[in-house]
Order: structure tokens, then sequence, then C-alpha cells
């Protein structure tokens, strides 16, 4: 069994291998799971199918990396995040609850988005594409705040890492779902394809009539314009100053490049593998179909060691095997032969260690958090993340062509070492609640136990 002892507002907590294992068990991690697969599908459909759907077209390589601009919707959610926290959708709302209601309306925009670009054609109607693809990332964006709040609030701060483990898993079974999107294509074309994206997000939204609505009793109601603005803007961010001090802007500035080598590379990967004379079916199988599969691992190891040994030292680890796995695209870049095999050891590799730093880095992410901003705070952090790398990847095209692509991928796995120096430090010097120590988990409880 697992141990929960207070002591000066501080929680202890001993979880054994048993206990980290059921927690994976629970309802809200099944639905944990498909709600991360409805996170994933939109993301995938813009950043990678996308451009290799143009890149086949013709459409030059500078603008398919401009392209990727679109996905700083995701970056940018942070300032509707207050809206999708309190506004209430009419109708909607009263019978859903808040999460859920702007699941919906979310999920209902994302298959718009599918169906304006499967309308298009990207080399004859690129605008309406693009038109397609920002429904499709601000619908998406705005998906991922809802999640990412229920998540938050629906369980306690000692299984957000199993929590991140099944959002994980979904988001990777994204990645394979959207990977059937090159077999329909292959048999039909992409505009066929898209619209049986649409097809498929459509079906799996329908979770959200099943999942349950967090309680929101610990939220106070503001009764003026200025409560209002105090409890939706000012407060979720100082109360970040509050806890961290003097330390917040490190952690900031660690939220805001952790993952910055992944998100940079990620634009070239599809048009580095038909550089070097990758076929569609040699990237499907080992992209699409084999390489989720290797995250999904990647990620409950991550869940799991994080319970285990604290999120510091798999924060490290996450770093440390980015900046290594994101190398071996330099290594991939110089082979002569399109050898599946060199592709299934790079992108198995690269995968594995996305999915553990993903798991522990959302874990963390959800540490910070406040339960009663959940939506705002975690909507602000993961915009951080996003925005230096989602910036960049809009010049990665330019970057590729002008300096080739071995010299490309040796920076994107340089730019992941100063995540490796902050955490380093934090883990030295920092304070408890910069370190994802668990002091959320008395809010939940005093929540469950009427305390809130």
């Amino acid at each position: 069994m697992t141990k929960v002892s207070l002591k000066k507002n501080n929680l202890k907590i001993k979880v054994s291998w048993i206990d980290a294992f059921n927690a994976y068990r629970q309802p809200e991690m099944l639905a944990m799971m498909s709600l991360g697969f409805a996170s994933g599908l939109p993301y995938m459909l813009i950043y990678s199918e996308l451009a290799f759907w143009m890149k086949k077209e013709g459409v030059d390589l500078s603008v398919i990396g401009f392209f990727s601009w679109i996905g700083l919707a995701y970056t940018l959610k942070v300032f509707w995040s207050p809206l999708v926290d309190r506004l209430k959708i009419p109708y909607l709302t009263r019978r859903l609850g808040q999460r859920r209601s702007w699941m919906l309306l979310a999920i209902l925009g994302t298959i718009s988005g599918m169906l304006i670009i499967a309308s298009s054609n990207p080399q004859d109607t690129v605008m309406l594409t693009a038109l397609g693809a920002l429904v499709l990332a601000f619908s998406g964006a705005t998906f991922d705040i809802s999640v990412d709040a229920w998540r938050i609030e629906a369980a306690p701060n000692n299984e957000q890492a199993n929590m991140a483990a099944s959002y994980v898993l979904g988001y990777r079974l994204a990645i394979i779902g959207a990977g059937l999107s090159y077999i329909v294509a292959g048999y039909s074309n992409w505009n066929i394809a898209y619209l049986f994206m649409a097809t498929i997000m459509a079906v799996n939204g329908l979770i959200i009539f099943f999942i349950k609505e967090p309680s929101r009793e610990i939220r106070k109601k503001a009764l003026t314009l200025s409560q209002a603005l105090n409890e939706n803007i000012v407060m979720p961010f100082s109360s970040f100053v509050e806890r961290l001090g003097i330390w917040t802007p490190v952690v900031f500035l660690l939220v805001a490049t952790y993952l910055i080598s992944d998100k940079t590379m990620g634009p070239m990967a599809k048009p580095l593998y038909q550089h070097i004379g990758y076929t569609e079916i040699q990237v499907g199988l080992v992209s699409s179909f084999f390489g989720p599969w290797a995250v999904i691992a990647g990620g409950f190891v991550g869940g799991l060691v994080s319970i285990r040994y604290g999120l510091m030292k798999c924060m490290l680890a996450g770093s440390t095997l980015m900046v290594i796995t994101n190398a071996a695209f330099a290594w991939l870049a110089t082979i002569s032969s399109p050898e599946t095999a060199y592709l299934f050891v790079t992108v198995g590799a690269d995968n594995v260690a996305q999915g553990f730093a993903a798991t522990v880095f959302i874990a963390y992410l959800s540490s910070l958090t406040e339960l009663k901003f959940a939506a705002t705070q975690y909507a602000f952090l993961s915009s951080l993340f996003n925005l230096v790398g989602k910036t960049l990847s809009g010049f990665t095209g330019i970057i590729a062509a002008k300096f080739g692509f071995v010299s490309f991928f040796i920076f994107t796995a340089a730019l992941g070492i100063p995540a490796m120096i902050l955490t380093l430090i934090l883990i030295f010097f920092g304070p408890k609640a910069a370190k994802g120590i668990r002091a959320r988990d008395k809010e939940h409880i005093e929540n469950k136990s009427g305390g809130a």
C-alpha cells in the first residue's frame, strides 16, 4: 500500500513498485490515454503529415518550414487559457461541466480544420490549406488547455507521472493513427486521408461523454470585474513568484529550453528521410508504426522511475538522452544508402528518449501548478517550452538548405545542453518548490475531505 503522511505542510510519499504499476489500472488513466490520442492527432496532421504532403506536391522547403509557425498556436494558447479556465459555454457547460464542454467545442473545431484541409490542395490552394491548418492548430491548442487542466484536477500530484505516461501512450497511438494516413493516401489521395482522419477524431471524441468532470469546489467565483482580472490573470502568475522566489527565472528558463532540440529538429526529419532516399513504406513502417511504441516504452519507464527516484534526476537523464539521440540524426545524414536498419536504430533511440523525457517533463510542469489555476498556469508553462522551439522551427528549412543536414542536426542537439546545466543547478542548489516537490497533494487530500 502507498503510505502518505503530512508533516509541516509537506507531503512525504513512499511508493512501492506494485503501487506504481497499479496506478495505471485506474479509469482516469484509461481516459487520459484516449484524451492523449485526441491531443496528438491534430498536432501530427499539422506538423508531420502535412509537411510530407506538401513536399510531395513540390512545395518549396522554406515554405514547409514557415508552415510550422502555424503551430505557434500551441505556444500562444496561454492568452486564451483564462477563458477556457473560467468562461462558461452556453448550454454545454451546464450539461457537461467546464472542462468537458471546452473539450467538446475544441474537438468540433479540429474536425472542421481537417475537413477544410481535405477540401484543399497545398500547391494550387495553399491559402485554404493554411486556413484549415490554422483552425486545426487553434482548436487543438484549446483542446490541450482543457485536457491539461482535467488531468491536473483529476488525480493527485503523486499520480501525475502516471497520468503523463498514459497521456504519452495515447499521444503516440495518435502517431500510429496518423500513420494510417500514408496508407490511405497511397491507395487514394491525401484529401481522402484527411477526411478519414476527421472521422477517427470524431469517433474518439465520444470519450468526452463518458469521463467524469473533476470537482471545482476549490475555485471561488469572482463577483466583480476587478476580482475576475485578479483571479484569472494576476494571481496565477504572481503565485509562481511567491512559491519560487528568486528561482523563478531559472525555472522558467529550464521550462523554455528543455524540449528545444526536439522542437527544432522535428520539421526536417521527414525531408531528411526523403533526401537520403527512404521510401514511403520504409518511413511509414519505422517512423509511424514502430516509432510510437518506442516512445510508449520510454514514457512508461519515465513514469515508473520518476515516482521511484524523483523528478529532477529523471529530468537530467531525459535531457542527456535527448542530446545524444538528436545527434544520431547527424550520423544518419552521412549514410549513403537508405538501409532500413539505420533508420530503425536512429528513430527507435530518439523515440525512447522522447517518451522518457516528455513524461517526466509533463509531470514536472504539473508539479509547478496550483489546482485553482490549473488551466492558466499549465498553459503558460507549456507555451514557454513551445515558444523558442516553435519560433526557430520556422527557419529550419533555410538552415538545413544552407548548412546541410549534418550540421543542422548537430546544431539542434547542442541546443539541449543548456537544459542539462539548468537541471543540475536546480538539483544541487534549487529550493523544493523548484524541484517538483509534491506540495499539491495536500490540496487534493483537503479537497476530497472537504477541506477546500
